[in-house]
C-alpha cells in the first residue's frame, strides 16, 4: 500500500542509529525475564497456582508479546535485504527452544512459539512487501496515490483485521458479542494448519503464536515504520541514547534463548 518517494524511507537510517527503538526492545526483554521468573515462582513452585490466570499477569504477558511483534514488523524495512537469512535464523532459534522444552520441560513444551512466528513473519514479508509495492505503483500510475494517508489506512485496516481474527484458534472470527462467526470444524482436524491458527483438538503449547491473527499485528509495525519515516522530528527523538537499555535491546535474541534456564535455576536455589 505504500511506496515512499524518499530515499530515507526505503533504506536504513542514514544519519544515525535509532537507539530509542533498541531501548524499547531492551525494556521489553527485561519485562519478559521478570514475567517468566514470576511464572516459575508462582506456577512452577506452587507459590500462587492461580497467578497466571488473573487479569494483571495476562495483560503483562500480552504487552510483552505485542511490543516484540510490533518492533519486529517496524524494523523489517531497514533489514529487508537480509530478511531471508534473519527469518531462517530466528526460526532455527525457535526450533531450538522447542527441542529444549521437549527434552527438559515436557509439561511446558513450546510448539510454534513467538520466535517461530517472528521468523515466519519475516519470511512472509518478502512476498507481501513485493505485492504491496506493486499495488502502490499501480495506484501511482492511475493517479490515485495518497502519500500521506496510505500507511495510516494500512495500519488501521491491519489492526481491525487483527481484532477480527483474534479468536480464530478458538473456532470463531469477529468482534466478540457484536459479531461472531463460527468457522468450519474441518479446519481444526489436521496438524498442518496449526501454525496458521487452526490447532487440532489435541494440540497443547506453553507459547503459541500462529500466523492468524498475529501477522496482522506484525503488519501494523511495518506500516508504522512508513509513518515514522515521514516525520523528521520523530526520527530525531528516536536517536536519544539510553546506553544500557539500548545494549540490552540489541542482544535480545540471545537473552531470550538463555533467560528461562537461568530464571528456573535461580528459582530452584531460592525455593527448592
Amino acid at each position: 500500500m505504500y511506496k515512499s518517494h524518499s530515499n530515507n524511507a526505503r533504506q536504513s537510517p542514514a544519519s544515525g542509529h535509532y537507539d530509542l527503538i533498541d531501548a524499547l526492545r531492551g525494556i521489553t526483554i527485561i519485562s519478559m525475564v521478570l514475567f517468566h521468573f514470576s511464572y516459575d515462582v508462582f506456577m512452577g513452585f506452587g507459590k500462587d497456582p492461580g497467578w497466571y490466570f488473573r487479569t494483571g499477569p495476562h495483560i503483562w504477558q500480552q504487552s510483552i508479546c505485542w511490543t516484540f511483534i510490533l518492533i519486529s514488523g517496524f524494523v523489517w524495512p531497514w533489514g529487508q535485504k537480509k530478511s531471508l537469512r534473519r527469518g531462517i535464523f530466528i526460526n532455527l532459534c525457535g526450533l531450538l527452544v522447542t527441542a529444549v522444552t521437549v527434552l527438559f520441560m515436557p509439561s511446558e513444551t513450546i510448539w510454534f512459539g513467538v520466535l517461530n512466528f517472528i521468523g515466519c513473519a519475516i519470511l512472509l514479508m518478502i512476498p507481501v512487501n513485493f505485492v504491496l509495492k506493486k499495488i502502490e505503483l499501480k495506484k501511482e500510475c492511475a493517479g490515485t496515490h495518497s502519500s500521506v494517508y496510505a500507511p495510516v489506512a494500512g495500519l488501521l485496516i491491519c489492526f481491525v483485521l487483527f481484532l477480527f481474527f483474534r479468536d480464530v484458534q478458538n473456532g470463531t472470527v469477529g468482534f466478540g458479542s457484536f459479531l461472531q462467526i463460527r468457522l468450519p470444524e474441518a479446519l481444526y482436524t489436521t496438524k498442518l494448519l496449526t501454525p496458521l491458527g487452526f490447532p487440532y483438538p489435541e494440540f497443547r503449547s506453553a507459547d503459541y503464536f500462529p500466523i492468524l491473527p498475529w501477522f496482522f499485528l506484525y503488519l501494523c509495525g511495518w506500516f508504522g515504520n512508513h509513518i515514522f519515516m515521514r516525520h523528521p522530528s520523530w526520527q530525531k527523538a528516536a536517536r536519544v541514547r539510553i546506553p544500557i537499555l539500548s545494549a540490552i535491546g540489541r542482544k535480545s535474541i540471545w537473552i531470550y534463548l538463555i533467560h528461562q534456564p537461568v530464571c528456573y535455576l535461580i528459582a530452584i536455589l531460592l525455593f527448592s
